[in-house]
C-alpha cells in the first residue's frame, strides 16, 4: 500500500498521476494534430492515437487503483470512488473518440483537434472527480467546459450547431458565475475552501443555519444543477445535444454528467452534511421536478437526438434520487447507475451515426421497418432503449441500476418513500417513448422515401457490440460491477460529532 502526503508537491504530482498521463499525451497530441494539414487519414490516426492514449491512462488507473493507496486530507482525493468514476469517464472517452472517427468521415470533418479536445475535456472530468477543494472543482469544470463549448460548434457549416453552441456557451458561463460566487459566500462563511475543513468549521462554529453559508449552497445547487441539466436548468439540453455532432451529443450526455455528478455528490457527502435537513428537501424537488418533466416531454419527440436529450435529463432525476438519500449506498448505487447509462447511451448513438444523412436530424421515420433491412441494428437499438428504461430481460443493467437507486433510496436512515414512488411511476411514463421506437422499428413498415442504410464503419460496429454485450452480461451477471461500485465510496473522515451537529431529521451516513 502506497501512502501519499499530499502537502509533498512529489507525492501531489503521483496521487494525480492518471491525470497527467492524459494531460501530457494530449499536449503532445495537439502539436502532432496541427503539425500537418488538415486530411481524412490524418484525422483518423490522431484519433486511434487518442484511443490509444485513453487505453494507457486507463491501464494506470487500474494499476494504480489495485495497488491501494491511501493519503492524507488534502485538494484532491484518492479513494475507490475517484477510480471508478474515472474508469466511467475513461470508458465514455474512448467510445467517444471511436464514433467521431468514423462521423467525421462521414460528415467531411478533417479537422484533427477534434480528439484532442475530448482528451483535455476528459482531463477535466478526471481532476473534478478527484476534487476535494471548491477551487479544484471549479477549476476541473472550467477545463471541462471550455473544450466542450469548442466540441459543440466543431462543425461551423451547421446553423443548428452554431446556435446550440452559442446557447451552450452564453448559459454555461451564466451558470459558472452562479458556481463562483456560490463558492465565494461558502468562503466567506468557513474561511477554506476545502471540504473537509468546511465540514469541521462548521461544525466548531456552529454555522449550520448561517445565512451566507445557506445562499452559497443554494448557488452551487443552481450551478450543479445546469452542469447535470436538472429541471428548471436543463432548457439549453435539447438545442445543445440536437445541434452538437453525435459523438459529442453522446459524450455530453454521458461522460460529462458523470463527472458533474461525481463532483456533485462528493461535495455534498463531504462538505455539507450537517446541512443535510436543508439541502435535502432541495434536492428532492429537483429530482423530482427533472423526473416528471424530463419523461413527460419526452414522450412528444420524434427526433431521436431530442428524444435522448430528454431521457439524459430524466436519467438525471432518477441519479439526483441517490444524492438525495445522503449515504455511502445511495453512492455506490450512483457509480453503478452511471456505469449502466454510459453503455446504453454510447450504444445508442451509435445507431443513430450509422442513421445519419448529413446535417438532418434521425427521426422515427427513418427507423420505421428497421428489422425488415437491417435487423441487428434494429435487434441492438432495442437492447440500448430496453436498457434506459430498465426493463429487467434484454436491458436488465438498466433495471438493476434503477433498482439499486430504489433500494438506497427505501433503506436510507429517513427512508425516501416519496422520491421512491416517484422514479417508479416515472420509469413506467420512459416505457412510453422507449418502446415506441422499438415498436416503429419492428412494427411498421418501411418507408418508400427513407434513405437506404449505409454499411456499419468499423469503429461504430466495434463501439455498439461493445455496449451490447456489456449491457447482457452485466444484466445476467450483475454482482461483479456491484461488488466494485459497493466499494466506490468517497473517503469521508468525519468528526465523531457530526450527527450531534446536523440540522434536520436524516443523518447521513459517512461510514465507510
Amino acid at each position: 500500500m502506497r501512502y501519499y502526503d499530499l502537502a509533498n508537491p512529489a507525492h501531489l504530482s503521483a496521487a494525480l498521476l492518471p491525470d497527467l498521463v492524459l494531460m501530457a499525451g494530449a499536449m503532445i497530441l495537439l502539436l502532432v494534430a496541427v503539425w500537418r494539414r488538415e486530411s481524412a487519414a490524418h484525422q483518423r490516426t490522431i484519433g486511434v492515437l487518442s484511443i490509444g492514449l485513453s487505453v494507457v491512462t486507463l491501464v494506470t488507473l487500474i494499476l494504480m487503483m489495485f495497488s491501494r493507496p491511501s493519503a492524507s486530507d488534502g485538494p484532491i482525493a484518492v479513494d475507490n470512488f475517484r477510480w471508478m468514476v474515472d474508469i466511467i469517464i475513461l470508458l465514455g472517452t474512448i467510445g467517444a473518440l471511436a464514433l467521431g472517427i468514423d462521423d467525421n468521415d462521414r460528415s467531411g470533418t478533417t479537422t484533427a483537434e477534434t480528439h484532442v479536445l475530448i482528451l483535455l475535456a476528459s482531463s477535466g472530468m478526471m481532476l473534478l472527480a478527484a476534487a476535494r477543494d471548491l477551487m479544484i472543482v471549479f477549476l476541473g469544470i472550467e477545463l471541462m467546459s471550455v473544450a466542450v463549448y469548442a466540441l459543440a460548434g466543431i462543425n461551423r457549416r451547421s446553423e443548428r450547431s452554431a446556435e446550440g453552441a452559442l446557447k451552450y456557451f452564453l448559459l454555461g458561463a451564466f451558470s459558472t458565475a452562479f458556481l463562483l460566487y456560490g463558492i465565494a459566500l461558502v468562503y466567506g462563511a468557513t474561511g477554506t475552501t476545502g471540504l473537509h475543513e468546511i465540514r469541521v468549521r462548521v461544525i466548531e462554529h456552529g454555522l449550520s443555519s448561517s445565512p451566507i453559508l445557506l445562499i452559497g449552497i443554494a448557488l452551487l445547487l443552481v450551478g450543479f444543477g445546469f452542469k447535470v441539466s436538472t429541471v428548471p436548468f436543463h432548457m439549453w439540453a435539447p438545442d445543445v445535444y440536437d445541434g452538437s455532432p453525435n459523438p459529442v451529443t453522446a459524450y455530453m450526455a454521458a461522460t460529462v454528467k458523470a463527472a458533474a455528478f461525481a463532483a456533485f455528490l462528493r461535495v455534498w457527502i463531504e462538505a455539507f452534511p450537517a446541512e443535510y435537513g436543508i439541502w435535502h428537501r432541495a434536492v428532492a424537488g429537483l429530482a423530482i421536478a427533472t423526473m416528471v418533466i424530463g419523461n413527460a416531454i419526452g414522450l412528444q419527440q420524434r427526433n431521436l437526438k431530442r428524444l435522448l436529450a430528454y431521457s439524459s435529463i430524466a436519467h438525471a432525476g432518477f441519479i439526483l434520487v441517490a444524492i438525495a438519500t445522503g449515504t455511502m449506498q445511495g453512492a455506490s448505487a450512483m457509480l453503478f447507475y452511471l456505469l449502466a447509462y454510459t453503455l446504453a447511451t454510447f450504444g445508442a448513438f451509435a445507431i443513430i451515426i450509422v442513421m445519419s444523412r448529413g446535417d438532418a436530424p434521425v427521426t422515427t421515420d427513418d427507423i420505421s421497418g428497421l428489422w425488415t433491412v437491417r435487423p441487428w441494428l434494429a435487434v441492438g437499438m432495442s437492447v440500448f432503449m430496453l436498457a434506459l428504461m430498465g426493463f429487467p430481460i434484454a436491458g436488465g443493467v438498466g433495471f438493476f441500476a434503477k433498482w439499486y437507486i430504489l433500494k438506497a433510496a427505501l433503506q436510507a436512515p429517513s427512508p425516501q418513500i416519496t422520491l421512491s414512488v416517484v422514479l417508479v411511476l416515472t420509469t413506467v411514463i420512459s416505457a412510453g417513448y422507449y418502446l415506441y421506437v422499438i415498436m416503429v422499428m419492428f412494427m411498421r413498415p418501411r418507408l418508400v422515401d427513407a434513405a437506404v442504410v449505409a454499411r456499419t464503419p468499423g469503429w461504430t460496429r466495434f463501439v455498439m457490440v461493445a455496449c451490447a454485450a456489456a449491457i447482457l452480461i452485466l444484466g445476467i451477471l450483475p454482482d461483479y460491477a456491484v461488488r466494485y461500485a459497493a466499494v466506490g465510496q468517497p473517503r469521508v473522515s468525519a468528526p465523531s460529532d457530526v450527527g450531534a451537529a446536523r440540522s434536520g431529521s436524516s443523518p447521513v451516513t459517512l461510514t465507510r
